[in-house]
């Protein structure tokens, strides 16, 4: 498993711990790779890099999976999906079809579309949607033509156009990205066009395997309610820890230990 060192340092402990147990594929929602094109599967046309699209995001987890099942050191029956922010929701997504799932962990997840659409519209306005929307056209327009993406920050201060500018995103983005030296704060801004797939929240009736909610109850970037409807879907098989952070808080000091010693809790349980 390779893990871009600079991205999620804390990151570290856990993954450390967690490999003693069983394979975990981790997703994070983070854009670092260079800019330059590259032939995606199924496609014959190249597409740019910092292009975020959850279809290729899934197809990615996927992959993974396979290769973890095809080693003859691991066992294919213990597999367990990480998933956290937007990539929150993956592995309920992927659960739903994948019986063999073990295990899955959404921390601070985007997982109820319709819940984490209204947080953002109440926090940033029609008119910041249509300057996103006339960004999105432009790319969308020059992709068209071939033309080189047209891209926006990924995060932002407060009222600037970025695909996060809700406050406080900035800093948190800064603490965990800082020190890396592949991280370009750039995303094609076609994004507000992409398909998200289908809805976690509605996938969780299908998962048949244990899922921990890590909420974060002050989140202003998914909302903190963004669990409730796939909890209830799973009954049981839900279960839901709550810390009364903000978003990025939960990637380190005191509640990212907590967060860790519920993971291995609920590993123990599937070892």
């Amino acid at each position: 498993m390779k893990i871009v060192k600079s991205i999620l340092i804390g990151l570290f402990a856990l993954i450390a711990a967690i490999l003693i147990y069983l394979v975990v594929i981790i997703f994070a929602p983070v854009l670092t790779v260079p800019k330059q094109p590259i032939p995606r599967r199924k496609k014959d046309e190249e597409e740019p890099r910092q292009l975020y699209d959850v279809s290729y995001q899934l197809e990615d987890c996927q992959a993974a999976i396979a290769y973890a099942r095809g080693r003859d050191e691991i066992d294919p029956e213990k597999i367990i999906i990480w998933g956290t922010s937007a990539a929150g929701g993956y592995g309920l997504t992927i659960a739903a079809e994948d019986e063999r799932i073990a295990a899955v962990i959404a921390q601070c997840a985007g997982i109820d579309h319709e819940a984490d659409s209204k947080l953002f519209m109440e926090r940033e306005g029609y008119g910041y949607i249509l300057r996103l929307f006339v960004h999105a056209q432009r790319d969308k327009g020059r992709s068209r033509f071939g033309l080189s993406p047209h891209t926006i920050p990924i995060v932002g201060d407060s009222g600037t156009t970025a695909m996060l500018a809700a406050p406080g995103a900035l800093d948190g983005y800064a603490r965990l990205m800082g020190e890396s030296n592949t991280f370009q704060n750039e995303v094609c801004a076609r994004l507000l066009f992409m398909g998200h797939g289908r809805d976690p929240s509605e996938a969780a009736q299908d998962v048949r395997c244990p899922v921990l909610f890590l909420v974060c109850e002050q989140d202003n970037l998914t909302a903190p309610d963004s669990h409730v409807k796939a909890a209830a879907a799973l009954a049981d098989k839900a279960i839901v820890r709550s810390y009364p952070i903000g978003h990025f808080d939960i990637y380190e000091g005191q509640h990212f230990e907590e967060a860790v010693n519920e993971m291995l809790a609920l590993l123990e349980t599937v070892r």
